[in-house]
């Protein structure tokens, strides 16, 4: 696909891999329109990055519908959606509360889905779409007290695979992006405590440039599945 022109919307797009992705989308002569739930920073975010804001909680099904009767009124097209918005919860099964359980399912993975689900009117009516799911090596291989935010990652993989497979008749490409560790908010925004800067790790815009990478390709083909780890992460 070539971007130039494109109409692109990207979830949790005020900072982070969101944001990270809609800039470099832009630099590429995409027309980009981030959500976030924070008003305050998704306009920040657009006005210094030359992008479309429409302020909006995936989890509530409402501002879902909101989000693309607004994209219908201005652009009546889409040309691909990045499920980004997510967050992380961690802790022993002993200790799980069952409110953030559900909560961090209700973005990562319900989230998902609806923001994909009111894609598709877009997508069918003309035959061509594409989606991209930010997953994480989470969704690959548990491990200890990520019960709850690696489940969700495991639950995005698996609507992946089934959405790939509905949709290819329709000429969309539904796509897995899963990042390792990437120095952002998400541990900040977790509950758990800053990490200093580590050069030797992931930055959100390498997994913007997988993202770019995997929408470039001819649209006579796609990648379906792509892992993105630090080379030899130190410390």
């Amino acid at each position: 696909m070539d971007l130039k022109d494109k109409i692109i919307l990207t979830t949790g797009g005020s900072a982070g891999i969101g944001l990270a992705t809609a800039i470099m989308l832009r630099e590429k002569g995409a027309q980009v329109i981030i959500t976030a739930r924070n008003q305050e920073k998704l306009d920040k975010a657009a006005a210094e990055h030359d992008l479309i804001a429409i302020q909006g909680d995936v989890s509530r099904e409402e501002d879902v519908q909101r989000i693309y009767a607004e994209i219908r009124q201005r652009f009546n097209r889409l040309d691909a959606l990045i499920n980004n918005a997510g967050y992380g919860y961690f802790d022993l099964l002993e200790n799980m509360d069952r409110e953030k359980f559900e909560a961090v399912f209700a973005t990562n993975v319900t989230g998902a889905m609806l923001m994909a689900r009111e894609a598709l009117p877009f997508f069918k009516s003309r035959q061509y779409g594409n989606i991209v799911n930010i997953s994480s090596t989470a969704g690959l291989k548990g491990f200890a007290r990520g019960g709850a935010y690696s489940a969700t990652k495991f639950a995005l993989k698996a609507m992946t695979e089934c959405w790939r497979a509905e949709l290819r008749p329709y000429n969309i490409r539904v796509m897995l992006i899963n990042p390792s560790e990437v120095q952002t908010d998400f541990v900040v925004n977790s509950g758990r405590e800053a990490r200093e800067y580590n050069p030797t790790k992931l930055q959100a815009e390498d997994i913007a440039h997988a993202v770019c990478a995997a929408l470039e390709m001819n649209d006579r083909g796609f990648i379906t599945e792509l892992t993105v780890f630090a080379v030899n992460p130190q410390g």
